[in-house]
């Protein structure tokens, strides 16, 4: 795991570098765990864009990913650590001792030939899945679910970890990545350990080619489009907008509060995400 850099042969190559892809091995996917991918445009139904600057990219499978971890207590050994387009995180190909083969988020440090299970009693090793009120405090946690039986829904990209800090009655207190201290019902499951491909916020891109390879069109200015288009589009001339800067949908982007004050979830929010320069707002 680490980043590979090039001579600057061309303006392209000059400040890109990718990824030394060391820690995988195996090139070519489960063809069981696989399914077709379909691309939107950012399109909805109607044809009408909804969500911008998506389309194009180069073609991919999904790859399932076994969020949930219910294969319970049935020991499983980790075949290989594959790519994954779809996420910033490897996945591990595990084969089960029952003969199926399922892909998990790959922990850092997890190697070829290790054992992994899933299950309420189990060691809190990394790899392994459990439910939080099992978890020793003050270990490094992902894949966390937010309701029992869901999957895991909380530190699923590269690098990310979130610890256990407390238990206090039927809830376990959890600091995630964003700062944010969140209390989780304890029979929610999470996996032991911090997700592995930390280097990925290092690689720069170096030209916008490999956005376009992502599936990421060019961002256009509110200001320069129709009034049709955006809220800050039209006037004559070079005009500013006439108002704050906002989304095409009228979100204010300068940042600030944007969770509804009335969100039933918010009892379970001990201490907000760090928010700017200023902290916690």
């Amino acid at each position: 795991m680490g980043i590979r850099y090039y001579k600057p042969t061309t303006a392209g190559r000059r400040f890109a570098s990718v990824s030394d892809f060391s820690e995988l091995t195996r090139r070519k996917p489960e063809k069981s765990l696989l399914e077709p991918l379909k691309k939107t445009g950012g399109r909805n139904t109607e044809g009408k864009i909804t969500a911008d600057h998506i389309g194009g990219g180069s073609r991919r499978h999904y790859r399932i990913i076994d969020f949930k971890r219910k294969k319970d207590n049935i020991p499983a050994k980790v075949a290989s650590v594959e790519y994954d387009p779809n996420r910033s995180a490897r996945i591990a190909l595990l084969h089960y001792a029952d003969g199926e083969k399922r892909y998990i988020l790959a922990p850092n440090g997890i190697k070829v030939g290790q054992a992994v299970v899933s299950g309420d009693k189990v060691e809190p090793e990394i790899g392994n899945c459990m439910p939080l009120k099992n978890i020793p405090m003050g270990l490094d946690v992902h894949n966390i679910e937010m309701r029992v039986g869901q999957g895991g829904q909380l530190v699923r990209s590269a690098g990310g970890s979130a610890k256990l800090l407390a238990k206090e009655g039927n809830y376990a207190h959890i600091v995630l990545p964003s700062g944010e201290i969140r209390k989780i019902f304890d029979g929610c499951r999470a996996t032991i350990g911090k997700l592995g491909n930390s280097d990925h916020f290092n690689v720069r891109l170096g030209k916008a080619g490999r956005m376009r390879w992502k599936g990421v069109r060019p961002h256009v200015r509110g200001v320069a489009q129709n009034p049709v288009a955006h809220p800050l589009g039209g006037g004559e001339g070079r005009s500013g907008g006439g108002r704050h800067p906002c989304s095409r949908t009228g979100l204010l982007s300068k940042g600030g509060k944007t969770r509804k004050k009335k969100s039933l979830s918010s009892r379970f929010i001990l201490r907000r995400r760090r928010i700017g320069a200023r902290g916690n707002l």
